[in-house]
């Protein structure tokens, strides 16, 4: 029993404390704002924070390096299998077909949220097996490992979810070119996606879509409208609760989801907006940091790297769309918008990689038989 503790006292002491220090403003914030939008909200926000606490600790707690060689695989394939059956038995809500509503409770999943935990899992399980040579992957690595991101991002955008789908193929992506690609088959996709750009145009978008990037090109949507009228009136400094009309008399829709950077700017003002987003610049640099810190350790650099990609581009796509600079598409603000899958997913990759960082320097996981940790310094 004594060892038992120990090992636990010893693991706590590695992990990166900092890293989840730079969150508790993030939740703040935000939970100060879901409060003042609808008390019964913030009250499931409270309930999200504690599973999301809970997730964590589990994640965080389990020996990955010992199972990832069967469990990587498994899981993969087996949300992959889910991702397929939404399309045959999927549930439908507000057009798009993305969820599965478990038999007898009532409860419905979205595989495309589990599926990028997936991706970050098996990129980081096959590069640690074979890492990349002197100059990067070739053509033949860099396709094997490309088929674990193309085939589910084809699966999501096909339900449609193109925004899920293109976030997946960014940190994907992003993964590998942290990690090492020959430069040449940088310059090759460039100049391929840049001469598919309007046959994907033409044949690849449903007409909703065309509508969304039109308006993001032209005439900013209704919802846009509303959110840059909000954050207009915030000013410099912001407004009070009882002034903050655009949310307050429910002319901002979604305001405490989607658009919740946009009552941010209505009710803290210029200063509010920008304190955020260099919250969440602070942390992806600290996860890329990370990522560069441990270059010999893919398993660690592939969840840190592929963390802050996620971040970026849900905050950036996110941003870009309440001001109306990109489509609008259901991307939330990760882990500041109302909501519990996405912030549970989020919570995981954080404990999956203090995991990682932990366990980096011990044997731990190369033995059967105790419990004990012996230093491999």
């Amino acid at each position: 029993m004594d060892s038992f503790f120990e090992y636990h006292k010893d693991v706590l002491k590695k992990f990166s404390y900092l890293l989840m220090l730079q969150l508790i403003p993030l939740f703040a914030i935000s939970s100060h704002l879901v409060g003042e939008i609808n008390p019964y909200l913030y009250r499931k926000q409270m309930m999200y924070y504690i599973i999301a606490f809970v997730v964590f600790t589990v994640s965080a707690f389990i020996p990955w390096r010992k199972i990832l060689w069967w469990f990587s695989p498994l899981f993969y394939m087996v949300n992959l299998a889910l991702l397929i059956a939404v399309e045959f038995v999927g549930k439908t809500i507000l057009g798009a077909q993305r969820w599965i509503e478990l038999p007898g409770i009532g409860i419905t999943i979205q595989p495309s949220e589990f599926i990028k935990v997936n991706v970050i899992m098996m990129l980081g399980y096959l590069i640690s097996k074979k890492p990349p040579e002197e100059g990067g992957y070739g053509l033949f690595d860099f396709l094997k490992l490309s088929v674990v991101i193309i085939i589910p991002f084809i699966v999501i955008a096909k339900e449609p979810d193109l925004g899920t789908a293109l976030v997946l193929l960014i940190s994907g992506y992003g993964i590998l070119f942290i990690v090492g690609v020959n430069w040449k088959i940088w310059v090759t996709i460039l100049i391929l996606t840049g001469a598919a750009a309007m046959p994907i145009w033409q044949y690849g978008l449903k007409d909703y879509q065309k509508v969304r990037i039109l308006d993001a090109l032209n005439k900013p949507s209704y919802q846009v409208r509303q959110a840059l009228i909000a954050i207009g009136s915030g000013g410099l400094e912001g407004k009070s609760k009882e002034d903050s009309t655009q949310t307050q008399l429910k002319f901002l829709p979604v305001s405490s989801t989607d658009f919740i950077f946009a009552y941010l700017g209505e009710r803290f003002g210029f200063k509010g907006m920008i304190t955020v987003i260099t919250l969440y610049i602070l942390i992806i640099f600290h996860l890329l940091y990370l990522s560069a810190k441990h270059t010999t350790d893919y398993l660690i650099q592939a969840f840190s790297t592929g963390l802050a990609f996620l971040l970026f581009v849900y905050m950036g796509v996110n941003i870009f769309m309440i001001i109306g600079l990109a489509p609008v598409v259901g991307l939330p603000l990760p882990m500041f918008s109302h909501g519990g899958t996405s912030f549970i997913i989020f919570a995981v990759i954080f404990g999956i990689l203090q995991n990682l960082i932990a366990f980096k320097d011990y044997s731990r996981y190369n033995s059967d038989s105790k419990i004990t940790m012996i230093s491999k310094k």
